[in-house]
């Protein structure tokens, strides 16, 4: 009975290392943190349509919007490890383990590391009525009109809200806070001119400053952005060691077959040194990670970095989302 038992499971774990063999062989979902037409679901799109190439199946992008965008890891964490639903990320998933005191979710524990994809700076815009020419204007502005102005974000936890925060606190002066359901919601009501300002990716930015729908008064990294030359940094403009920098990742269920991991692990790779998507990308002004940096080692140390970073400077501004 027990030799039978035995080849029972032995048989069950061959036949489920040969289906991590074939992986995969029906389209993969990519769930999407925030809603349709903000940075991540462009970067999304981009990682998405490429991938399809080197794994043979579609990877479809689904957007679960929510505040803080924590209802997509969440899904994730609860799917099968099958490799067939994976999650796309940004710095939120270093920033909710502060931000969350009930969070149903740990970045460190929960999750397959896939790997890094891209790094993409922050540009401070504001809706075209705004009357100020340049920074110097645009601060004299908002600090004459603090009970007027108003700040948009894309929810709690969210890269714009981590921005606007470290913004109103290096020029000291709180602004009132409007919290979106996404960056694109949150983009629509700047351009209708419903809030002033917002401070978010230039992946979602680029074409609206060139267009010169909104107002672009500096970008957040510390050397200009090639596809913005002309937006200087918020450093050089007075706010020394302004630095806000946004990175996208791909994650999957705890207790992937490595097999299943390594395939994506390879899609991903062939992604990020692809010259279209580099330089898709660097028109978006960020920049792609090299292919060392698209791995789980790469990944997991760099998000136990950022959760060592922006945890204590959370828990001292006393931002909470529950």
């Amino acid at each position: 009975m027990f030799s039978v038992r035995i080849l029972a499971v032995s048989a069950v774990f061959v036949a489920a290392s040969a289906i991590a063999q074939q992986y995969p062989t029906k389209s993969i979902t990519l769930l999407v943190p925030y809603a349709a037409g903000g940075p991540t679901d462009t970067v999304a799109r981009v990682v998405a349509q490429h991938m399809l190439k080197p794994l043979g199946h579609t990877v479809i992008v689904e957007n679960k919007p929510s505040a803080g965008g924590i209802l997509a890891p969440e899904q994730v964490k609860n799917s099968k490890p099958d490799g067939y639903t994976i999650l796309i990320h940004h710095v939120g998933m270093a920033t909710t383990p502060a931000l969350y005191r009930q969070l149903r979710f740990n970045p460190l524990t929960d999750f397959d590391y896939i790997g890094l994809i891209n790094d993409v700076p922050m540009t401070l815009i504001a809706n075209e009525k705004v009357p100020a020419k340049d920074f110097k204007e645009f601060l004299a502005y908002i600090k004459k009109n603090k009970d007027k102005v108003s700040y948009a974000n894309a929810g709690i936890g969210a890269a714009s809200h981590l921005c606007g925060m470290l913004f109103m606190s290096a020029i000291e002066t709180d602004l009132l806070t409007v919290p979106y359901k996404g960056t694109g919601p949150a983009m629509n009501d700047l351009l209708g001119g419903q809030v002033t300002f917002m401070c978010d990716q230039t992946t979602n930015t680029t074409s609206q400053i060139k267009s010169g729908k909104v107002k672009a008064y500096g970008v957040t990294s510390l050397k200009r952005v090639p596809s913005l030359p002309d937006i200087p940094t918020l450093d050089e403009q007075g706010l020394k060691g302004f630095e806000v920098g946004i990175w996208h990742a791909l994650y999957g269920p705890k207790g992937m077959p490595k097999p299943v991991t390594d395939k994506l692990v390879a899609a991903l790779q062939d992604t990020v040194k692809d010259e279209s998507v580099k330089k898709r990308f660097a028109e978006l002004g960020a920049t792609t990670y090299p292919p060392e940096k698209a791995t789980p080692a790469a990944l997991q140390a760099h998000l136990k970095a950022e959760i060592n970073k922006w945890g204590p400077l959370i828990k001292k501004a006393g931002v909470y989302a529950d």
